[in-house]
This record gives C-alpha cells, sequence and structure tokens, in this order.
C-alpha cells in the first residue's frame, strides 16, 4: 500500500512537470513568433522607407545622364550672350560705313534683328570680304555681307536659310559695246575679291581679271578708263549707276546668261543649333513683318 501510494504520489508530480514544462515551450514559442513578427514588420517598414530613397538615387543618374545633353543644346556661340559678326561694309546697300565709322546696311540691320530675337548683344567686326569665311568659329560668330551660298564655301562653313536672291549685274561704260556673255571674253574686268563676280571671271576665256577690296574702287577704274567693265550683285550696281548716272550703266546679269543666286548668313561647321535658331529668328521676322520693312528701308528705298 505504502508502495502504491509513492507510486500516484511520483506520477501526479510528473505530470504536473510535464504540464508546467508545456505552458513554458508554448509561451516561448509565442514569444519567438512575436518576436519575429516584430522583426518582419520592421523589416517592411524599413524597406518602404528606404524605396523612395532608393527611386531617387536611381534618378540621380538620369538627371546626370540628361545634364550634359541639356549643355549640348546650347550653342557656344551665344553662351557669353554676345553674337560676334563679321562683314565687308563695302557693297551697299548690304553693308556700308556710315558718316560715323559704324558698318550699317540691310545685312546689319538684319543681324541686329535677329540678335534682339536672341536676347543677345550682336558686335559687328568689319573685316575684308576674302577673309571672312576663315574667321568664322575663330575670330567672329558669324558672317553677313551679301554672302552667295556656293559649295566651295559649304566645305569650310554652314549656312542659315537663304535669306535674299539676287543676281550678277555688269557695270559698264555708258558707250560700251558690250552685250552678251562672248563680248566679255578677253576683257578687263574689275571684281570683288571672293565673290561671286570675283568666281564668275575667273571662267571668261582670256578676261584679265582685276580684284579690289572694295567695289567702289574697281568703279571708279572703270570711270577712269582703266576697266572694260565690273561684275557686281545686282543692288550694289544699282547703287553704282545711281551714283555715276552719267557714266556707267549696270546691265541684268540673265544678258550674260548668269544664273541666280541666294544669301545665306555664314555660321560654325556642324553648329546645328546656331543654325535653327538663326532659322527660327529669320522666320519669326517673316511672319511679323519685320524682313518686308528692312528690305523697303534699305534695298527698295535705295533704289529710288
Amino acid at each position: 500500500m505504502k508502495k502504491f501510494l509513492a507510486a500516484m504520489m511520483t506520477a501526479v508530480l510528473c505530470m504536473g512537470l510535464l504540464t508546467a514544462c508545456g505552458s513554458a515551450a508554448e509561451e516561448t514559442a509565442e514569444t519567438t513568433e512575436s518576436v519575429t513578427e516584430a522583426t518582419n514588420e520592421a523589416e517592411s517598414a524599413e524597406e518602404e522607407t528606404a524605396e523612395p530613397e532608393a527611386a531617387e538615387e536611381a534618378a540621380q543618374p538620369e538627371e546626370e545622364a540628361a545634364q550634359p545633353e541639356a549643355e549640348a543644346a546650347v550653342s557656344e556661340a551665344l553662351a557669353d550672350g554676345v553674337l560676334n559678326v563679321g562683314t565687308n561694309a563695302e557693297f551697299p546697300p548690304f553693308e556700308y560705313v556710315e558718316d560715323n565709322g559704324e558698318p550699317d546696311g540691310f545685312d546689319i540691320a538684319l543681324i541686329k534683328a535677329i540678335g534682339e530675337k536672341l536676347g543677345v548683344e550682336v558686335q559687328v567686326e568689319n573685316m575684308e570680304f576674302n577673309s571672312l569665311v576663315a574667321s568664322i568659329g575663330g575670330k567672329i560668330d558669324v558672317a553677313i555681307a551679301g554672302m552667295t551660298v556656293t559649295d566651295e564655301r559649304k566645305e569650310m562653313v554652314d549656312f542659315s536659310n537663304s535669306y535674299y536672291t539676287a543676281v550678277q549685274y555688269v557695270i559698264l561704260p555708258k558707250d560700251s559695246e558690250i552685250a552678251a556673255a562672248a563680248d566679255l571674253e578677253g576683257k578687263a574686268i574689275g571684281v570683288q575679291l571672293g565673290t561671286t563676280g570675283d568666281f564668275i571671271a575667273e571662267e571668261i576665256a582670256g578676261a584679265e581679271v582685276a580684284q579690289y577690296n572694295k567695289a567702289l574702287d574697281a568703279v571708279n577704274d572703270l570711270v577712269n578708263g582703266r576697266l572694260d567693265c565690273v561684275i557686281i550683285d545686282k543692288n550694289p550696281a544699282l547703287v553704282f549707276e545711281s551714283k555715276f548716272a552719267d557714266q556707267v550703266t549696270a546691265v541684268d546679269g540673265a544678258q550674260f546668261n548668269f544664273e541666280a543666286e541666294e544669301y545665306a548668313i555664314a555660321i560654325p561647321k556642324g553648329d546645328t543649333v546656331l543654325a535653327e535658331q538663326i532659322n527660327s529668328a529669320l522666320q519669326e521676322m517673316i511672319d511679323d513683318g519685320t524682313f518686308d520693312a528692312l528690305v523697303e528701308e534699305y534695298i527698295e528705298g535705295s533704289n529710288e
């Protein structure tokens, strides 16, 4: 009997211990699960917080990559707020020197109006015509000087859209018998150096070509009997005809089989941004009437 009671007591004690152990295990498991859930929630919160930061960091390289592209869209010629322009002020009515010594004329007024459209200051330098193209991209940003677009020049510079269509004229003494292309052969012909007239004269068989830095000097030599004719663009030819009305006459180049040509602004080779900006400004001036007003003031007015 004592042994039975002892055995019963032992069994009850073991069951108590097992129950206690089971409760402790369940509490431990519950605690572990709570900790795990808290840890997971904390990690999720960190990930959510980190996502905007990661997105911001990911966006930074894209913004940095876009920045050089934006910078590349700005022409170096306009970066300092000044457009340096070369011209040869010996080509009225497109360019000439005023009494105050400053260049003026249709081209000068045109490029200044373009500068105003672009929001930059325009500084004009009077140079020899033959040095204009070589100076673009260095001494000057662009050139405007009644310059004809030619394949030869396009090898060195780019051009804006054409802003004027012109034709060469032949200035003759009043009593000249020259009347056709064949009559120019073997004659003493005056031209302005580097102009279309210069290129045409070089192709005339047997011609003795005299090149001048100033068209006026060529016309003076014609008046004084040193030349048989002068080949020059229509508008300056008409100006000189008016100035020397009793001594010379200006004949349409079509009579000598000369073809029409296009004037444009010469710009640095490959500067497409500057070309687009200048072309856009030109179109605005055509649309708002500014261009026609300049033609009337400088070109049509000079022929009256």
